[in-house]
């Protein structure tokens, strides 16, 4: 609009600044380059520290909407039962030396909870739970969530005057409160009441590195085989037979590869979380059948401190399998000296919003870490810690190695 373009105009904001060149040291690029087989980043990644100080403080110079919400953009189907993601705003920001992340602003305080009657799929996406996330998987040394940190955005400053998109310009407004507010640009999103607010300009959110483009790391997006059913009524398959594991493991490539002890590293992720909504998940191309599955998009977790859904345990319930890495990693975070919700809160204390959890969200991880420790521990009494335990501690050896093996 001809009043957007006088604004940028005033601040010097349409003036084209020299491409920067790519700098092989920027911790974006050294955090990519650090994706192996075994993690998006290895257990002590000076590249991830520094790339979370520089989510956390290198100005913006870009912002968009992401690409799903671009596609949303006009299309929202208002019948739907479940709203797409576009219901909840996410932007893409960008920073020098061509960074990128995932900007989710806050919609809950850290207080409230979920309401009892709301389904899963219309629950609210959590900043806070973004970030949470990310430090649990780190401590269960998972390493499949990308670095996120925590930031108070001014929303002007870092968001409206820096983008180019028209259409996210327009939705930003000054609300009654003379705070600085913007939302989707979706048919039953365009309504202030479910906008995003700065206090007047400052607004917190959770900032996710981006991973590396399609183009150079292909992704696959697989179903969940545990996926829920997305309408008020209705059960899929695995919610009324116990045995539903049985048919999995028959399945491709659940049959021959490391894909079902990873969907329950997954499952038993999401339960400590309270994540009901893992419907796909997504791993590198490039790693095969054995890869780890990214676990993305977790704002839906650490919605109901008071309550355990032991449903989303089903995989490892069902299946009666666990790796022993894991599960050796469970239990020395059930010891007093290394307790789950200590080391958690040590852990987020890094972040700039801490307090990321309040307490009863820290307590809720101790109890429902026994709960998992205790479907484990009967499925071992059914079937014997040899069926259930899988040994992902012995490492093949390659070709080259055997050659190196000494003849005996």
């Amino acid at each position: 609009s001809r009043r957007h373009k006088l604004y940028r105009q005033e601040l010097n904001l349409t003036s084209a600044a020299a491409p920067l060149p790519l700098r092989p040291e920027a911790s974006w690029l050294q955090f990519q380059l650090g994706i192996s087989r075994d993690g998006l980043y290895p257990r002590s990644s000076p590249a991830v520290a520094r790339l979370l100080r520089d989510m956390q403080a290198i100005p913006t110079v870009g912002a968009d909407y992401s690409q799903d919400e671009k596609a949303l953009l006009g299309a929202c189907d208002c019948s739907q039962i479940v709203k797409p993601s576009g219901v909840h705003l996410k932007l893409v920001l960008r920073f020098q030396d061509f960074g990128k992340a995932m900007f989710k602003p806050m919609r809950q305080k850290r207080e409230e909870e979920t309401p009892e009657d709301f389904f899963y799929f219309v629950d609210f996406q959590r900043h806070n739970a973004e970030i949470a996330a990310f430090h649990l998987d780190r401590i269960l040394d998972f390493r499949r969530v990308p670095p996120t940190v925590g930031r108070l955005i001014n929303v002007t400053r870092e968001i409206l005057e820096v983008t180019k998109n028209e259409v996210l310009q327009s939705v930003f407004f000054v609300s009654p409160a003379s705070n600085v507010c913007f939302f989707a640009k979706c048919p039953y999103m365009c309504k202030t009441e479910y906008a995003v607010c700065g206090n007047p300009h400052l607004l917190e959110g959770s900032l996710s590195a981006f991973l590396p483009s399609l183009n150079l790391a292909p992704r696959l997006s697989i179903p969940n085989p545990w996926i829920r059913s997305y309408s008020f009524e209705g059960k899929e398959e695995w919610e009324v037979n116990p045995l539903y594991c049985n048919t999995v493991r028959e399945i491709y490539p659940y049959s021959n590869s490391n894909r079902l002890l990873n969907i329950v590293d997954m499952a038993i992720f999401d339960f400590l979380i309270g994540n009901m909504d893992r419907h796909h998940y997504e791993m590198f191309t490039k790693f095969g059948d054995d890869g780890f599955l990214l676990h993305l998009d977790n704002a839906r977790g650490f919605g109901r401190h008071s309550h355990d859904e032991i449903s989303i345990l089903a995989p490892l319930s069902q299946c009666c399998t666990i790796k022993r890495t894991t599960w050796l990693r469970l239990q020395l975070l059930a010891e007093p000296e290394y307790r789950l919700s200590e080391v958690m809160r040590e852990s987020l204390l890094q972040d700039p919003l801490a307090p990321v959890l309040t307490q009863p969200h820290l307590l809720a991880l101790d109890r429902r870490l026994q709960l998992v420790l205790g479907a484990v521990a009967r499925c071992i009494h059914a079937f014997g810690e040899a069926a259930v335990v899988a040994n992902d501690t012995a490492r093949a050896l390659s070709p080259a190695e055997h050659r190196a093996q000494p003849d005996t």
